[in-house]
């Protein structure tokens, strides 16, 4: 008998157990992909696998993977954005420029740079939607236009965030690390810490550290997947049997737990890696959760039928364009603070590791398919080939010929997928 696929506007599919063995094809492969480049670069430097450089691995993991969450938006919905680089580079300088030459406060910089991140992108969005534009058009121009201004912006000029009073802010998006358990008792008076208050406080220092972390976000994890399985069941639609979800649950909580313990070998957990954490669950709740991530998919997968049904086609898009550019504004802060400086070619080549990452990551450019868990193994596979990249001092043409393979080799595998 022929397998047939349904399509399901959560961005998965209900499928016969020959589609689910496709699909776990798929992730096995780029399973298999990612241990083999941890295994070159491994041999190849013997500083990749070190504490240290694991943790700063999962820096560039927090900046590509935030960018790619946002293009998952954009990518599911079936339109593109070329400009998040720039962008990127451009509201990261603006911030910067605020903070370190004319004195504004860090939070209120990044805070202005953001919404005016924010309303650009709505402003293309709404472009694209009401002129029918293609995204490609707009957002190449926008491309330009950014870098342009962030030339301008910051004056053909080097701007450091990591001197004058202001690092303690700005800087600290990527410098702050949590540690495994907080000095919470060195924070009082000694006079206050004294018998059971000092042991309250001690007890304290492990319930905020790092593993306490680790165990909340594990606990989220299987409590998210449980209660998901448990509505698809009360609406009879096709959930994974109790051994394979116990299985991710277990493998899951391993690699929580594995990397809570080698980024304690260093200072802890970076605080760009609890961000990227927060951006991912609250856009994995918007894709799973709420009518507009619906939308989404059954924009992508077609926007007449999706119109005719009574979805806001324009809206949606112009709102996944807005989600956009707040990604942009966080994701430019946090390139920036990792540079230490806001340079010219901050930023450069982001749009095209974000595109890259989604695609890897199972995402179709034609719209429609797209998770969460996909994009960030997606990110985490071209964030390991950069800084192995980076370990063994290759040269940038190389890094360039690298990274435009590795987009070629993406959108031949979804052209593939999109051909069965």
């Amino acid at each position: 008998m022929a397998t047939t696929l349904n399509p399901d506007v959560s961005g998965e599919s209900k499928s016969t157990p020959a589609a689910a063995k496709a699909v776990s094809i798929r992730d096995f492969s780029m399973v298999i992909a990612l241990l083999l480049i941890w295994t070159y670069f491994g041999f190849a430097s013997p500083f990749f696998l070190s504490p240290r450089n694991l943790s700063n691995l999962a820096v560039e993991l927090s900046i590509t993977a935030i960018l790619s969450l946002g293009m998952l938006l954009i990518i599911v919905c079936g339109q593109i954005d070329l400009s998040i680089g720039s962008g990127a580079g451009l509201f990261g300088g603006v911030a910067a420029v605020l903070v370190f030459q004319h004195g504004w406060p860090a939070g209120a910089a990044m805070g202005a740079s953001l919404v005016i991140a924010v309303v650009v992108w709505l402003a293309m969005g709404k472009l694209i939607v009401s002129q029918r534009i293609p995204a490609f058009i707009v957002t190449l121009a926008g491309m330009m236009i950014f870098r342009g201004l962030h030339w301008r912006v910051i004056q053909d000029a080097t701007i450091p965030v990591t001197t004058g009073g202001h690092d303690n802010v700005y800087s600290l998006l990527t410098t702050w690390y949590l540690p495994p358990a907080l000095s919470f008792e060195n924070s009082f008076p000694a006079v206050v810490v004294h018998g059971a208050i000092r042991a309250l406080l001690t007890a304290a220092d492990y319930m905020l550290g790092s593993w306490a972390l680790a165990a909340i976000v594990t606990a989220g994890v299987c409590y998210g997947t449980i209660k998901a399985r448990k509505s698809r069941l009360a609406y009879n639609l096709s959930v994974e049997d109790n051994e394979v979800v116990f299985s991710k649950l277990f493998i899951s909580g391993q690699i929580i737990f594995l990397f809570t313990l080698i980024c304690n070998q260093y200072q802890g957990i970076p605080l760009s890696a609890i961000i990227l954490g927060v951006a991912a669950f609250l856009v994995w709740g918007i894709t799973k959760h709420t009518p507009f991530g619906r939308y989404l998919y059954a924009i992508g997968g077609n926007a007449e039928a999706a119109f005719v049904s009574g979805v806001p086609v324009q809206r949606v898009i112009i709102g996944a364009f807005g989600i956009m550019g707040l990604i942009v504004a966080i994701g430019g802060f946090m390139q920036t603070a990792y540079a230490g400086a806001s340079t010219t070619t901050t930023g450069e080549l982001l749009e095209l590791d974000a595109i890259a990452a989604c695609v890897i990551g199972g995402a179709s450019l034609s719209g429609g398919r797209g998770t969460v868990p996909g994009v960030l193994f997606g990110s985490l596979i071209m964030a390991s080939l950069l800084n192995g990249m980076t370990l063994m001092a290759v040269t940038p043409e190389v890094k360039y010929i690298a990274r435009g393979a590795v987009l070629a080799l993406a959108v031949w595998l979804d052209t593939r997928m999109n051909r069965r």
